[in-house]
């Protein structure tokens, strides 16, 4: 999965927010959804522009931003 084909930064469009390609659908609004236990079936009913592969490159998208940079968390930290 090449994330990069499906995901954008436009800051003409969601305030330079990472959007999937052609809508105005955040990247970090498919991965709350998925955090909050949100089904894949859920989220492509809710946001029809969508397909199951931006899912994926949202994913992997996230994937490679962690790769990239750590939070810290305090010790013990639940």
């Amino acid at each position: 999965m090449n994330w990069r084909e499906r995901i954008t930064v436009d800051p003409n469009v969601c305030h330079g927010k990472a959007c999937i390609k052609s809508t105005r659908v955040m990247v970090s609004v498919i991965l709350d959804n998925l955090a909050d236990g949100t089904t894949r079936e859920e989220i492509l009913s809710s946001y029809p522009s969508l397909a199951s592969e931006d899912i994926d490159a949202s994913i992997a998208y996230a994937a490679e931003l962690a790769r990239e940079r750590f939070v810290p968390i305090s010790p013990g930290a639940a």
